[in-house]
């Protein structure tokens, strides 16, 4: 079956081209369509529902959408949807130009950022999942078939925010990844494979469950 993916992200239609090898994965840019849909929502899951309807009216054929970000339980669960844009602490929903800045500065700030919350202690210890730099991702995926066919998976994937970029490590994966760390792997995500982080991250356990649902549409 050919399934639209509505992103231009190329790593994200690698990850899911590789649970979904039975299908056709195409992306907007793969066939010449300008899609740039302005994501207001304010969850995971209506950014995602946008973003899929919006390349449905275009392609009228089924799409799977997805929104994710990297969510910081010292900063509050920020960046959370707005990781793309995220520009540091003063400009946590983007800048006012809305450019983004390099992922490894994001990746700096970050990091940053963090380590001032840590050290101010503003948030109650029972807002640590698993310690102080703990985080986690969240993916929030759309199977957009129809207006009357519409189901939504969301999947979280956690781990621990490194100390300094200077731990940061992998060229496997791609975003935050370099600095998510991973105890029970002692790896970050960017040091994992391709084939574990796909069985074991948010996106990788969302994509398998519409999997199955993908056999009865």
């Amino acid at each position: 079956m050919k399934i639209y993916l509505a992103t231009s992200n190329k790593n994200k239609k690698r990850e899911i081209a590789e649970i979904l090898p039975e299908h056709t994965i195409v992306i907007p840019s793969d066939e010449g369509i300008d899609f740039d849909p302005v994501e207001d929502g304010k969850t995971f899951y209506e950014n995602s529902l946008i973003k899929a309807k919006a390349l449905y009216d275009i392609v009228h054929c089924p799409v799977i959408a997805d929104d994710s970000g990297i969510c910081v339980d010292a900063l509050g669960g920020e960046p959370g949807i707005f990781s793309s844009r995220y520009a540091g602490p003063e400009y946590m929903h983007g800048t006012p130009d809305g450019k983004k800045i390099p992922q490894e500065q994001q990746n700096i700030f970050l990091i940053e950022q963090t380590t001032k919350a840590v050290k101010d202690g503003k948030l109650p210890s029972a807002a640590y999942l698993h310690g102080e730099r703990s985080c986690h991702y969240t993916c929030a995926m759309v199977l957009y078939a129809g207006p009357d066919r519409i189901f939504v998976v969301q999947e979280t994937f956690e781990g621990t925010l490194i100390n300094s970029i200077s731990e940061a490590a992998g060229t496997n994966g791609f975003g935050y990844d370099p600095i998510v760390f991973l105890p029970e792997y002692n790896k970050t995500v960017a040091q994992i494979s391709p084939e574990e982080k796909n069985k074991i991250s948010h996106r990788g356990k969302a994509v398998k469950i519409l999997k199955e649902i993908i056999k009865h549409i």
